[in-house]
């Protein structure tokens, strides 16, 4: 299983898991067994099972992202908490767009929606077959009470569209009072977010809301968001009722890629050489697509009812509505069309808990959820014709589809011995699609007639409508696992599991004249995981080492065309450590190490097998010193390492990577009032939050530079 990672990797994960066994044995030997067990079982988590579990008595890899941390960083973008995760890279783009990474490459195009699954207190904040590659940035993480992240596919538990990992925001209680947040920034940028709630003995209710308004270090690069939040809580005997509400807008001009291609025009000009032009500041601030926006609106209603049957018995019932639009225009391909997009659902949660006995445990339930979607493509630009590619103007697409969701599964704990922990997993996910195809059939333009070339010709446009269809999916996902304590402080664990993903609606019904209907089949991944766990007053550690295979991977390559039946491999090691080395100074490190190659051969994509995917960074890591002189004052500085990554299927061009650095502080002026400042990039790092290569140039998102951002919070 660790064949093809490097030895001095092997020898640092060997001695990691020494050294850090070493410093829980010793600190076992000052603590009584007691607080240990008091601090063990204090350390809960839901995401892995559907549940409440121990942390230490997990069959899987999971990071969690306290509190705590969430209000030293009040984030603005998804980046901004998410990259202090393990295995976990969220490149930021322009504004509120993001492209994420769990134990994957950083994926784009069409491949990229569906390979991640988002949830809030467990559900899904959009429907399976209509993902979208920024819908990180509808979840409002800064108020978040806990985040919770699982590396690798969870499809077991949650269905589709979980194959390389699922991030899981947990919402705050109800509680009396409320607080409100201040921050100022460069560009004008201002972050204001409050929350009040009250509660009874039973029964609570909040408000929380969330306003940015950020004028953008690039050129028309503004943008303003909205996020609203309700959360009721009742309780009535045996019954709990939970009701969330979210809400979120989103007005944003967008800055595109600034592309070597643009070199000399009017946009910019610039003495840097192609792979380099990153480092030039003037360019990277030049916005080439002024007229590129997105506008994004989504409202979500759950409510989770729980009922305890008998002291080994409960039932949940979760039935939830989501409405989500979004209107954008491709500034990222040659015909800047505009896209309008839009779905609604329905879906109900439905599990029943039975503790059998002392070992034996079962989680049995169904998923059932019904969507209707629709989406146009419209191109303002006229006709035109490049690389044996007609693009028309007008609609290129416009259809509908209704989609439904029928997906029984349980789980089984069993608690073997008295060290060894069994789990396992089976899960039937059967998707249907009905689509409507509202305009011609076929490569033509929307009224049936023909593109032409250059020579005024009649050929095939490049954009293809299948015939009204149904389409249907089934997939049995499976996880097996087991956690054995070492003691009460350490635990091994390992897992062998499936991911897979439906095709997206956009995978089946916004073809290329290349593609072939019905030609698309459901990503599957399976994964086997190792890893060891420790926990203590001062010190918590994960280390894990993994192996993936991928088969159906759906992308794009660097000349614009669909790959439906690619094949990838992703093999590595993940280590977190959190170590308070005294009462004052506690340090993080989060480290990943990851290979993830093409298994196939495709030579019209420049994809060979072996090759390295792009946009997947070898190295990765962010480190954090914390120091707290007093109760009321703390200071972080945050080290954030990228390393080097193919920009291109064919690996012919990279990115060297790049290293940040951020400061934090914080200081309590009473009970109630707490000032905080931050500056990102530290250093003034000249880099590129992300980079690419494709139609034949680079392209590039300059990072962020050096930025001071202060505000106030106060609590009533």
């Amino acid at each position: 299983m660790l064949s093809g990672f490097p030895r001095t990797v092997v020898s640092t994960v060997c001695l990691s898991m020494v050294s850090c066994s070493t410093l829980a044995a010793t600190n076992k030997t000052v603590l009584s067994t007691s607080n240990d067990s008091k601090n063990i079982a204090e350390v809960i988590v839901v995401t892995g099972t559907r549940h409440q579990s121990e942390l230490l008595s997990l069959t899987g890899n999971i990071d969690r992202i306290s509190s705590d941390d969430i209000a030293l960083v009040n984030a603005v973008h998804p980046s901004d908490i998410l990259n202090r995760a393990t295995g976990v890279h969220i490149q930021t783009n322009n504004g509120m767009e993001t492209l994420p990474s769990l134990r994957s490459p950083v994926l784009s195009g069409p491949g990229a929606a569906g390979a991640f699954l988002f949830l809030e207190d467990g559900v899904a904040t959009r429907a399976a077959g209509f993902a979208n590659n920024n819908a990180l940035s509808e979840l409002n993480l800064a108020q978040a009470r806990e985040i919770e992240i699982i590396r690798g596919p969870a499809s077991a538990i949650y269905g589709s569209n979980a194959v390389h990992g699922v991030v899981n925001v947990l919402t705050k209680a109800p509680k009396n009072g409320g607080d409100v947040t201040l921050l100022a920034g460069p560009n004008d940028r201002y972050q204001l977010q409050g929350t009040i709630g009250s509660e009874s003995d039973n029964q609570g209710v909040s408000a929380s809301v969330q306003v940015v308004d950020d004028g953008g270090y690039r050129d028309d690069s503004d943008f303003r968001s909205l996020k609203l939040g309700l959360r009721h809580d009742y309780v009535n005997g045996d019954d709990h009722f939970k009701t969330v509400i979210a809400g979120f807008v989103l007005d944003q001009n967008t800055a595109g890629f600034v592309s070597s291609g643009d070199n000399g025009n009017e946009c910019y000009s610039s003495i840097y050489s192609d792979e380099t032009l990153y480092k030039d500041t003037n360019a990277m601030q030049k916005n080439c697509d002024s007229d590129a926006y997105r506008e994004w609106s989504s409202v979500r209603v759950a409510t989770s009812w729980q009922r305890e049957l008998s002291a080994d018995s409960s039932f949940t019932i979760t039935p939830y509505f989501r409405l989500n639009q979004m209107e954008f225009s491709q500034h990222y391909l040659p015909s800047k069309a505009i896209e309008e997009n839009s779905h609604y659902s329905v879906g109900m949660i439905n599990n029943y808990h039975w503790q059998i006995d002392q070992d034996l445990a079962v989680v049995m339930g169904i998923d059932l959820e019904w969507t209707e979607g629709e989406l146009t493509q419209t191109q303002q630009q006229p006709d035109s014709y490049s690389f044996g590619k007609a693009r028309q103007q007008g609609l290129h697409y416009d259809y509908n589809v209704d989609a439904s969701i029928i997906a029984p599964y349980i789980q089984t704990d069993w608690q073997l011995t008295e060290q060894l922990q069994l789990t396992g997993s089976v899960r039937f996910d059967a998707t249907q699609y009905r689509y409507n195809n509202l305009i011609a059939d076929g490569t033509t333009k929307a009224d049936g007639s023909a593109c032409v070339n250059s020579n005024n010709e009649p050929i095939a446009c490049l954009f293809k409508r299948p015939s009204d269809n149904n389409d249907s999916f089934n997939n049995t996902s499976t996880k097996l696992g087991f956690n054995y304590r070492l003691n009460n402080k350490i635990a091994f664990f390992g897992s062998w599991s499936q991911g897979f993903r439906a095709p997206q609606t956009t995978d089946m019904y916004r073809l290329q004249n290349q593609q072939l209907v019905g030609e698309i089949e459901a990503e599957q991944l399976d994964s086997l995981e190792l890893g060891l766990r420790g926990i203590s007053n001062s010190l918590t550690y994960e280390l894990v080492i993994y192996s993936m295979n991928k088969d159906n991977f759906f992308f794009r390559d660097d000349d614009g065309l669909n790959v439906t039946d690619g094949e990838t491999s992703h093999k590595g090691l993940e280590l977190s450590i959190n170590y308070d080395l005294t009462e004052q100074f506690s340090v993080a490190v989060n480290y990943s190490y990851g290979q993830h190659e093409y298994e196939f051969d495709r030579a019209s994509s420049g994809v060979i097998k072996g090759n390295k995917v792009d946009t997947a960074p070898e190295q990765m890591a962010n480190v954090r010193f914390a120091w707290q002189p007093t109760d009321s004052s703390k200071l972080e500085l945050e080290w954030l390492h990228m390393g080097e990554y193919y920009l291109d299927p064919a690996n012919e061009h990279n990115y060297a990577g790049h290293d940040l650095l951020q400061l934090r502080a914080s200081l309590a002026l009473n009970p109630n009032t707490r000032i905080f400042a931050r500056i990102e990039n530290l250093t003034d790092e000249q880099y590129a939050s992300r980079a690419d290569f494709a139609f034949g140039t680079y392209r590039f998102f300059g990072g962020q530079p050096r930025a001071l951002h202060i505000g106030a919070a106060i609590s009533f």
